[in-house]
C-alpha cells in the first residue's frame, strides 16, 4: 500500500510539474524583447521601463504589443495601478480599419471616471461589454492584483485574484445584446477573429505589470 501511495503521489506531483512547465514567460524581467509597437517595430525608449522583473509605464510610450499572435490560450499576470489610473490588456487584437482592437480586460482604479460611468468599464470587466460579478475582489491602489484570461474558441473568461468574474461566449445572445450597447456596435465582427496579438494599453497613466505568462491551448 505504501508503494502504491508513493507512486500515486509521485504521479500527481509529476503531472502538476508538467502543467506548470507549459506556462511560458513573455516578459524576461529586464528588457522589452518580444514586444513591439502597434506596427511591429521597435518600442519607443523612455515610455515603458523594464527592471527588476517589473514592466512600468512611466511616460508616453504607446501601447505595447506581443510580437507573436495567440489563438486559444490562458494568460496570467500581476498588475497595480496609480490612483485613478487606467490601462488594460487587450487580446486577440486585429485590425479594424486603421485601429487595432480586441476584447479588453480592464485594468483600472475604479475611482477613475470610467469606473464611475459604468460597471462594464471597471477593473476586470470585459470592457464595455460585461461587468464583473459579485465575486470580484479588487485590491487597493498600490497593491498587486492577480489576473487571468482564458480564451478558448469563442469562450472568454476573466479572473481576478483567483475568482472567475466574467464569462461570455462570442456570438451568443448575451454577446449580441452587449455588442449593441457597446462603443464597438459599428464593428459588426468585433472579437469574432480567433487569434491575434496581446497588448498592454498606454492610457497616459502609471501602471505596473509583472509575471506575464501564457499557456497555449492546443
Amino acid at each position: 500500500m505504501k508503494i502504491l501511495a508513493y507512486t500515486m503521489a509521485f504521479s500527481v506531483l509529476a503531472a502538476a510539474s508538467k502543467a506548470e512547465e507549459e506556462w511560458v514567460s513573455i516578459f524576461d524581467g529586464e528588457t522589452l524583447k518580444g514586444w513591439t509597437n502597434s506596427n511591429g517595430g521597435e518600442v519607443k525608449e523612455g515610455g515603458w521601463l523594464a527592471k527588476d522583473g517589473v514592466l512600468y509605464r512611466k511616460a508616453k510610450g504607446g501601447d505595447l504589443y506581443t510580437a507573436k499572435e495567440y489563438a486559444d490560450f490562458e494568460f496570467r499576470w500581476e498588475w497595480k495601478i496609480s490612483s485613478k489610473g487606467n490601462s488594460g490588456v487587450k487580446y486577440r487584437v486585429t485590425k479594424y480599419g486603421s485601429t487595432n482592437l480586441g476584447p479588453e480586460y480592464q485594468v483600472l482604479d475604479d475611482a477613475h471616471p470610467d469606473g464611475a460611468k459604468s460597471k462594464k468599464r471597471q477593473a476586470s470587466s470585459l470592457y464595455d461589454f460585461l461587468a464583473p460579478n459579485d465575486k470580484k475582489k479588487l485590491n487597493p491602489v498600490g497593491e498587486w492584483n492577480s489576473s487571468r484570461v482564458v480564451a478558448k474558441g469563442k469562450h472568454l473568461k476573466h479572473y481576478l485574484n483567483g475568482e472567475l468574474v466574467v464569462e461570455i461566449v462570442v456570438g451568443s445572445d448575451c454577446w449580441k445584446e452587449a455588442h449593441k450597447q457597446s462603443k464597438f456596435k459599428s464593428k459588426d465582427n468585433f472579437a469574432h477573429n480567433q487569434s491575434g496579438r496581446i497588448f498592454l494599453q498606454d492610457h497616459n497613466d502609471k501602471v505596473w505589470y509583472r509575471k506575464l505568462e501564457i499557456k497555449e491551448i492546443k
